[in-house]
């Protein structure tokens, strides 16, 4: 009976290359299927898409208060007082924000719209006579390059934006659960948030225990570190930003200088991104004023790339640029401006996961081969 069960055994024994063309097979397979059924995932997929700008928020918002909520507790403050606390200080300085700020924001929005016609005259103006330029032509032969294409890109990007607003409806109910769920989500991951891995530890195998609850801190020290530090050295870039574009008198400085804060929260593109229309605002007042305002953008890059970021992030956060651009790139492309933005935590979080599974499973026998 023994023998007849190993040659049973031995009959389902398959060699390497077998297996992994099974393995293949049946991820292909799987893939297939789920073509032909991804109707049945549609609520589930809307529903997730509910639920992950709020979930990202809270995350966000954990690891940027759970520093302060730490220190209170230094000082012998209940935890719970000291969230309670901090949401309150955080919704004044929201209020003051909203009474203060906002006006002056909606005041330079409106009237960039406003003197949009004149802008985009004027804005030709400028285009033509450097079109005439004899530098230009130089760099630019008509042959190759019409600084007159610059009117249908905005054009269209102008198109693009209206498309937009007309969805302002959804914008708003979406902001709105948004605002409502995501303080709440926020409040429990400061009250409990620090149960997640000890659950998830106590859930994994005894030998395998202590490498989870290091895989979790890694991921706890990575994600509060690019958090914090990517939030103070945008905070550093803008004052840069504004301070000098108030020296060189730019139009609209304060709502430039925002979004470019915001847009610098996509790595590399968002700089790109955010000089563009930084420097067609600043040409339409004057040529010079368009090169000064890329100066100061590009020197306030610097002092961030090459001061302020290594001596917040350290060594800690060490990404080729080239990893970086590619990881920005293609994420855009799947999943637009939200994936841009979360790429690079994604991917530090990845990277440690699969340097610890290697590390266990597959380092001892890579190093026999």
């Amino acid at each position: 009976m023994l023998v007849v069960h190993k040659g049973v055994k031995s009959l389902f024994k398959f060699t390497k290359p077998i297996q992994i063309t099974l393995f293949i097979s049946l991820v292909l397979v799987i893939v297939l299927l789920y073509t032909k059924v991804s109707f049945l995932f549609t609520s589930l997929y809307s529903l997730l898409q509910l639920i992950f700008v709020p979930v990202l928020l809270a995350l966000f918002c954990y690891y940027l208060l759970r520093p302060i909520i730490n220190v209170m507790m230094k000082f012998k403050i209940n935890k719970l007082v000291s969230i309670l606390s901090l949401f309150v200080v955080i919704s004044a300085l929201l209020v003051w924000f909203i009474l203060a700020m906002i006006p002056m924001l909606q005041k330079q929005f409106i009237s960039l719209v406003n003197n949009a016609p004149s802008f985009f005259v004027t804005l030709g103006h400028e285009i033509t006579k450097l079109q005439q330029h004899q530098l230009f032509q130089t760099i630019f032969p008509e042959a190759e390059f019409k600084l007159t294409h610059v009117s249908n890109y905005i054009t269209q990007a102008l198109t693009s934006i209206n498309n937009y607003m007309g969805n302002i409806v959804s914008i708003v109910s979406n902001f709105t659960i948004v605002l409502v769920t995501a303080p709440i989500m926020l409040f429990f991951l400061l009250k409990d948030g620090h149960k997640f891995s000890s659950k998830i530890e106590a859930a994994a195998p005894i030998r395998y225990r202590n490498d989870v609850r290091e895989m979790f801190e890694e991921f706890d020290h990575v994600l509060s570190s690019f958090i914090v530090g990517r939030v103070l050295v945008n905070i550093i870039l803008g004052v840069l930003m504004y301070v000098g574009f108030i020296i060189i008198d730019l139009p609209y400085a304060l709502l430039l200088t925002t979004i470019a804060v915001i847009a610098n929260f996509i790595p590399f593109i968002g700089a790109i991104l955010s000089t563009i229309p930084i420097a067609i605002i600043a040409l339409v007042d004057s040529p010079m004023k368009a090169v000064w305002s890329v100066l100061i953008i590009l020197a306030a890059q610097q002092i961030q790339d090459n001061l302020i970021a290594p001596y917040i992030f350290g060594k800690q956060l060490n990404i080729h640029p080239l990893t970086t651009i590619i990881l920005v790139i293609g994420a855009g492309k799947i999943g637009g401006i939200i994936a841009m933005i979360i790429i690079i935590p994604s991917y530090l979080i990845i990277k440690i996961i699969a340097v610890k599974v290697y590390n266990l499973f597959f380092r001892e026998k890579w190093e026999q081969l």
